[in-house]
């Protein structure tokens, strides 16, 4: 289908846009900016009179909870909520059920995903046979199967030597590793080590669990030469490390989610097991180095960490409360949020959102033009209102999982369309 998106602000972060011009879509492809090419008729407009028009997001952190946690979330489900949120293009962990370690797995999720003809999926593969920390996988094949980089998801990897032999072996054929940086041992409490923690006589998980990790991710980095993605990252001491690794030139990225910048460990409350995350919120000062690292770059991306979690696993005590929370839907609303709040702007607020974690990707699918606008890319694009006022009603959200730390929060902006290969896909 011809379409033509007309009266919209163009915010394209990768080409410095920032006006209001129309966009031409044919066979798919961006077929113009600015102008329609000669003989192009619309067969269907779309008016974006006060919206923004911006690159489709990309989310580096969106578990599906298929195949093995159905009763959690569907991939029709969940694909359903990345396009309601203008997320066309997501990653998915590999600790699903089985793990995604052999490539026959990783090519049904694959084929069961382009079905549904929503958002792209890039699966990420396990680094180790069933994540058990042992053996590793057949990087290669599961390459081949469509894996765009290896990773243990939440589960630590203990043995040093296992990564020292993944991040060798990834740095020859070019791979990139996505860790989540935590200590196995340090790892295993359930809020941030702090005043609140200890007087509600909760396991404290200490930001020595985070740091300890990177300090051990990035010497063997400066010796293999591999290219690391780190997930989540959640303390200002991390944050600093990561800084002095980039200013050294080492090939590492990292991402900060959407609960991390914007909640702390006081959003826990009265045991509020809806805060129960991981990894855990901590303090104040930390969401505000968070904030500014994301907006100078030295954090690449902001994710939704969207992990559905039925009602069962959540209504629990918080300390046996699954951790996890539906996000995918709240990605651009507080994109946008911290954009305003911080200074940073709405350039930097999109970027972080679609050309900066599509850069992340790989080179194959930066070519085709996902987390851009430019003529001859991928017609991947959200159409949102910035000033539509909406409040978050977990019972309103298209996810399966219905829980949140943003309940019932005040929110401002949201897709009013969302297109796919030049589809509209919601909306």
């Amino acid at each position: 289908m011809n379409i033509l998106i007309t009266n919209g602000r163009v915010v394209d972060p990768a080409s410095s846009t920032d006006k209001q011009i129309d966009i031409a879509i044919a066979d798919g492809k961006i077929a113009g900016i600015g102008r329609a090419p000669a003989g192009f008729k619309p067969e269907r407009t779309l008016d974006a009179t006060g919206c923004i028009v911006t690159p489709g997001l990309v989310d580096l952190a969106a578990r599906l909870r298929e195949p093995g946690y159905e009763h959690e979330g569907m991939l029709e489900s969940e694909m359903a909520a990345a396009i309601a949120g203008g997320v066309t293009s997501l990653v998915c962990p590999p600790d699903t059920d089985p793990v995604l370690d052999e490539p026959g797995l990783v090519e049904m999720l694959k084929f069961r995903a382009e079905k549904l003809q929503c958002a792209r999926l890039f699966p990420l593969g396990a680094l180790t046979r069933n994540l058990a920390g042992g053996v590793l996988t057949e990087m290669a094949e599961l390459t081949e199967a469509g894996c765009i980089g290896f990773g243990q998801a939440d589960v630590p990897l203990a043995d040093t030597q296992v990564l020292q032999r993944a991040l060798s072996y990834a740095s020859t054929f070019g791979y990139t590793v996505w860790l989540r940086p935590q200590d196995r041992d340090l790892g295993k409490g359930v809020a941030a080590s702090g005043a609140l923690a200890t007087r509600l006589g909760l396991g404290g998980v200490p930001v020595a669990a985070e740091t300890i990790a990177i300090f051990t991710i990035i010497e063997l980095m400066k010796s293999t030469g591999a290219r690391v993605h780190l997930c989540r990252i959640s303390s200002a001491r991390g944050v600093a490390l990561v800084r002095e690794a980039k200013a050294q030139g080492l090939p590492i990225t990292c991402d900060v989610s959407i609960n991390s910048l914007h909640l702390a460990d006081t959003d826990i409350g009265f045991f509020d097991s809806r805060a129960r995350l991981n990894p855990p919120l901590r303090q104040q000062g930390d969401r505000d180095a968070l904030s500014a690292a994301l907006a100078d770059g030295t954090i690449d991306a902001l994710v939704s960490d969207h992990t559905p979690v039925e009602a069962d696993a959540k209504t629990l005590p918080f300390a046996e409360a699954e951790p996890g929370a539906t996000g995918l839907e709240l990605l651009l609303p507080l994109a946008l949020q911290w954009g305003e709040r911080s200074g940073a702007g709405l350039a930097r607020a999109i970027e972080v959102v679609t050309s900066a974690p599509a850069r992340l990707l790989n080179a194959a699918d930066a070519a085709s033009g996902i987390g851009r606008i430019a003529e001859g890319g991928v017609a991947d694009l959200c159409i949102a209102d910035p000033s539509l006022e909406w409040q978050v009603v977990p019972e309103a959200l298209r996810s399966q999982g219905k829980h949140t730390p943003f309940s019932s929060y005040p929110m401002q902006g949201r897709a009013r369309h969302t297109l796919v290969a030049g589809r509209v896909v919601h909306g």
